[in-house]
C-alpha cells in the first residue's frame, strides 16, 4: 500500500471513528447539552481549518479573509434555505442552501484572488484582511426585504427600504438574519468534513497539487519549468473559498439568527491559529487543532479567571511540541508523499 493512500486512510479513520464514538456515547446519554451544541461548530472549523491550509500551507500564501468568504456563503446559503425551506422538501432545500453558499464563496474567491494573488507575504496578508473586514461591514449594513412589488434593498435603514405592511424582511442590518428554522446536524457536519477531505486530498496528491507546493517552494522555478503560476494560485485559492463558504452554512444553519459580527478579523485569526498549531501542509493536524481548540474554551469554562490563562498556555505547549524534532521528522515523512518519480537504481528523486 502506498504510503499516501494510508496516510489518508488513516485521517478518514480518525474523522469516522470521531463520529462513531459520539453517535454511541450520546446515544448512551452519556454527553452533556454544551458538548453535543460543540458538535456543528467542531465541524465547521475543522473544514475551514483544512481549507485554510490549502492556501497557506500548501500554497504558501498568508490569507487573512477566510472569515469574509465564510460570511458571504453563510449569509447565502442561509437566505435559500429561508426562502425555500418552506416550499420545498427539507433535503433539497438543504442541498441547495449548500451550493449557493459555496458558489457565492467560491465568485467572490475568483474575484478576489485575480488581482490580489498578484501580492504575497504581508501586503497578500493585509488585502486579505481587508476583504473579510469590508464583507463585513457591507453585510452589517444592508437591509434586504421583499413584498408583492419584488425585492427592496436599502444600505440606509429598514424604512428606506419601502416594503408593504405585510412585507418580509430578510436581513436588518446589525440585527442580521432571525427566527432561522435550525437544521444543521453532527452528520451533515461530518459528511462535509468527510467531503472536504475527499476533495483537498485528492488535489494536493494530484498533479496539480504538485504544482501548487512548486509555486511555494520557489515561485522562479516553477515558471521556468512551464508552471501557469495565476492557473494553479487561483485552483487553491478558489476551492479553499468554496468550502469556506460551505462550512459557513453548516455553521449558519446551527443558530436561529445569524449576525455579520460572528465573521469579523477574529474569526481569521482563530481559524489561522488552527493551522499553525496543527501544522502547516498537515491535514490531520489541522482536524485535530480544530477540534480540540474549538471544544478547550467550553470545557474550561467553570474555571472563569483561570480559563483563558490555561488556554494560553495549552496554545504555548502545542506551539512547543509543533517545533520539536518528532513533529519537524513526521513533516518530512508527509513531504515523501510528494517523492513519486524514481532515478534509475531506484532511488528517489523529489520532484515538484
Amino acid at each position: 500500500m502506498k504510503k499516501t493512500t494510508k496516510s489518508n486512510i488513516i485521517t478518514f479513520g480518525i474523522v469516522i471513528v470521531f463520529y462513531v464514538i459520539v453517535e454511541i456515547l450520546s446515544g448512551a446519554g452519556l454527553t452533556s447539552s454544551s458538548f453535543e451544541g460543540q458538535l456543528v461548530p467542531i465541524c465547521a472549523y475543522v473544514v475551514l481549518a483544512v481549507s485554510l491550509n490549502l492556501t497557506v500551507g500548501f500554497l504558501g500564501e498568508l490569507s487573512l479573509g477566510h472569515a469574509g468568504f465564510m460570511s458571504a456563503g453563510a449569509f447565502s446559503g442561509v437566505l435559500v434555505w429561508t426562502l425555500l425551506g418552506q416550499t420545498l422538501p427539507t433535503w433539497l432545500a438543504v442541498l441547495l442552501a449548500f451550493l449557493v453558499g459555496g458558489c457565492v464563496a467560491g465568485l467572490f474567491g475568483f474575484a478576489i484572488g485575480i488581482p490580489v494573488l498578484r501580492l504575497s507575504g504581508d501586503y497578500l496578508a493585509i488585502v486579505t484582511l481587508a476583504f473579510g473586514e469590508i464583507i463585513k461591514n457591507v453585510i452589517n449594513a444592508c437591509y434586504l426585504g421583499y413584498d408583492s412589488n419584488g425585492v427592496h434593498f436599502s444600505l440606509k435603514d429598514a424604512a428606506s427600504m419601502g416594503l408593504e405592511a405585510d412585507g418580509t424582511t430578510l436581513i436588518n442590518g446589525a440585527m442580521g438574519i432571525t427566527r432561522i428554522k435550525t437544521v444543521s446536524t453532527f452528520t451533515i457536519g461530518i459528511v462535509l468534513v468527510v467531503l472536504a477531505l475527499i476533495v483537498i486530498l485528492n488535489l494536493i496528491n494530484s498533479r496539480a497539487g504538485r504544482a501548487i507546493t512548486a509555486i511555494r517552494d520557489n515561485e522562479i522555478a516553477a515558471q521556468s519549468v512551464g508552471i501557469n503560476l495565476t492557473k494553479y494560485k487561483l485552483m487553491a485559492f478558489v476551492t479553499s473559498a468554496v468550502f469556506a463558504g460551505l462550512a459557513g452554512v453548516l455553521y449558519g444553519l446551527n443558530y436561529s439568527s445569524l449576525v455579520a459580527r460572528r465573521f469579523d478579523y477574529n474569526t481569521s485569526i482563530q481559524i489561522l491559529v488552527f493551522v499553525v498549531l496543527g501544522g502547516m501542509g498537515n491535514i490531520r493536524g489541522s482536524i485535530i487543532a480544530a477540534a480540540l481548540l474549538t471544544v478547550l474554551p467550553e470545557m474550561l469554562r467553570g474555571l472563569d479567571d483561570y480559563r483563558m490563562l490555561i488556554y494560553a498556555i495549552v496554545l504555548i505547549v502545542m506551539m512547543i511540541f509543533n517545533q520539536s524534532p518528532q513533529m519537524i521528522a513526521w513533516r518530512k515523512r508527509i513531504a515523501e508523499r510528494f517523492k513519486d518519480v524514481r532515478k534509475p537504481g531506484g532511488k528517489k528523486k523529489e520532484v515538484a
